[in-house]
C-alpha cells in the first residue's frame, strides 16, 4: 500500500516509501536514501513486498536487507534501536510530535481520529511530524487519512 502523498516518487521507488520505512524501524536497520539509491528496481520492490510482521519475518527481512546492502554498498546496515512499544501501535495516545505539528498548522487531531487510523497511517504522521523530516506532506497525509477536509 502506497499513500497518495507519495505518488510523485513511488512509481519508480526513487525514495523510501513509508511502508518500507516502517519495516526498517521494525527490523532495526537505519537505511539512508543514498544507500537506497544503490538498489536496483527488483531489490526495492522486494523490500516493499516482503512481509515484516512476525518475529521470523522480521529476522528474515533484516537478513535480506543486509544482504542487499552488502552487495550494493559493501557494508551492512546501521543498527537502529527497536521500540518494543512503538507509538504508532498506541491508538490511545496522540504523540506529542504529531499534536505539536498539527497545532503549528492550525489543525487538531482528536484521540478518536488517531484511534481510527491504521498503524501505518499513524507511523506516517509520526515520521512526517518530526522536525528532522521534510514536513510538506503532513497536511496532504491528514487529508488523505480523512482527519481533515
Amino acid at each position: 500500500m502506497f499513500f497518495e502523498f507519495e505518488a510523485d516518487f513511488v512509481e519508480a521507488l526513487r525514495c523510501i516509501p513509508m511502508q518500507v520505512r516502517l519495516k526498517l524501524d521494525t527490523c532495526g536497520i537505519k537505511l539512508k536514501l543514498q544507500d537506497w539509491s544503490h538498489f536496483n528496481q527488483a531489490e526495492r520492490q522486494m523490500l516493499v513486498e516482503k512481509p515484516c510482521l512476525t518475529p521470523a519475518e522480521i529476522i528474515d527481512y533484516r537478513e535480506q536487507l543486509n544482504q542487499v546492502l552488502i552487495q550494493q554498498t559493501g557494508k551492512p546496515g546501521t543498527d537502529l534501536a527497536v521500540d518494543e512499544n512503538p507509538p504508532w501501535m498506541d491508538a490511545a495516545t496522540v504523540p506529542e510530535s504529531v499534536s505539536a505539528k498539527a497545532q503549528e498548522l492550525g489543525v487538531t487531531i482528536t484521540l478518536g481520529q488517531w484511534a481510527s487510523l491504521q498503524p501505518l497511517q499513524r507511523f506516517a504522521l509520526i515520521k512526517l511530524s518530526r522536525s528532522s523530516h521534510e514536513n510538506k506532506n503532513f497536511i496532504p497525509a491528514l487529508q488523505e487519512f480523512k482527519v481533515i477536509e
